[in-house]
């Protein structure tokens, strides 16, 4: 096959490339510059964090070269500033904690790569994400089916979740059967790639020095307004909105003590009237999530009917048993996936995904806009 390789510098694309070169295919690498119109101030003193700083690139192509194949930089930098920082930006400020892994990996990494792919002949698109991609078997015309990884660490089938099957049916994940990281940086070494002992990318790739709150704070402002517990009372003042997520402990700055003296929570954060609700850790408790704009990738399984499942509220969350149906007809944006959950979750905030699974199969995720008890 004829495959465009996703390499961003690291251990992990590096030894997927190499793979699929070992494998026989015709590979071409790219490194996708989304971070090119950040400004200097943005960019970290200290030591690099996150993806896409700048010796990324040199190593993305040192790996090229060393393997023989074809490197190409595409500037993609406008677009991810238009799709995903925007996006990122504009979901803060309607009140939500969104995760930007997951509308990179569908608006970016796959469904602009891949169409760049597709139109020039190229047959899928690699990268060095840790999950499976399986035969489909039985009904239903989905080519293949999203597993989670062999590494279950490390399985990254959460932030893929929303890219939808006719992207994974032109993807191939090289690294989904591998055992742990250890195994990926010793066939580094021993292909002799420069990059075995790299250390991982962490962080929000955009905000390269890991102030998530002065990013949104230079961004989008910072009105001080009202701290409330639950019957309404006023106990004390934040420094905006933006910057407190639903389940979080510390940094409220309260100074006047609860009655029963245990800590207090984020209950909820209301950017309209700039008012953060807290209480006890017991008012976090959830049954129920309304999610916006799912993606269902099991065709042949009746999502309006209800489906016994289990569901991830968080990129690394433990599974929770749960009833799952989509409720409504016609396009995505007007559909709804009603998650009823079997055991108690606690502090989710609007925004994060909730991903479905059957097994180690992925079938369905949603943004969550709503949830009660």
């Amino acid at each position: 096959m004829k495959i465009l390789a996703a390499m961003s510098g690291g251990v992990d694309s590096s030894v997927a490339t190499a793979r699929a070169v070992e494998a026989g295919h015709d590979v071409t690498g790219v490194y996708l510059a989304l971070h090119a119109n950040l400004a200097a101030t943005d960019v970290p003193t200290g030591p690099l964090r996150g993806c896409g700083n700048p010796q990324d690139r040199r190593d993305a192509e040192r790996v090229a070269q060393q393997l023989g194949v074809d490197f190409h930089v595409w500037d993609y930098a406008e677009e991810f500033s238009r799709i995903v920082i925007q996006e990122f930006l504009d979901r803060y400020a309607a009140g939500q904690t969104p995760n930007p892994c997951v509308f990179c990996n569908e608006h970016v990494k796959f469904a602009v790569l891949q169409n760049y792919a597709l139109e020039h002949g190229f047959d899928a698109v690699a990268t060095g994400h840790y999950a499976q991609l399986l035969p489909h078997v039985g009904a239903g015309s989905e080519p293949v089916e999203l597993h989670r990884a062999a590494y279950r660490s490390k399985d990254q089938s959460y932030v893929l979740s929303a890219i939808g099957n006719e992207m994974l049916s032109h993807a191939l994940f090289p690294l989904g059967g591998i055992p742990s990281k250890d195994a990926v940086r010793e066939e580094a070494a021993r292909r002799g790639l420069p990059v075995s002992a790299k250390a991982e990318s962490f962080d929000i790739c955009f905000i390269p020095d890991g102030d998530t709150l002065g990013f949104l704070r230079a961004r989008l402002g910072a009105q001080p307004g009202e701290i409330r517990d639950e019957e309404g009372r006023v106990l004390g003042e934040h420094t905006g909105a933006i910057g407190y997520t639903i389940g979080q402990r510390k940094g409220l700055g309260l100074t006047v003590p609860a009655a029963d003296g245990r800590p207090r929570y984020v209950l909820d954060v209301n950017v309209k009237s700039n008012v953060i609700t807290v209480g006890p850790k017991e008012a976090l408790a959830l049954r129920h999530i309304e999610g916006e704009q799912p993606v269902w990738l099991a065709e042949e399984i009746d999502a309006s009917a209800g489906v016994e499942a289990v569901v991830q509220v968080r990129a690394h969350g433990r599974e929770v048993p749960a009833t799952v149906r989509i409720d409504g007809d016609g396009v995505r944006a007007e559909q709804r996936m009603i998650v009823d959950l079997h055991e108690e979750v606690r502090g989710l905030p609007r925004g994060q995904s909730v991903v479905v699974y059957l097994g180690s199969r992925v079938i369905g995720q949603s943004v969550v806009a709503r949830t009660w008890r």
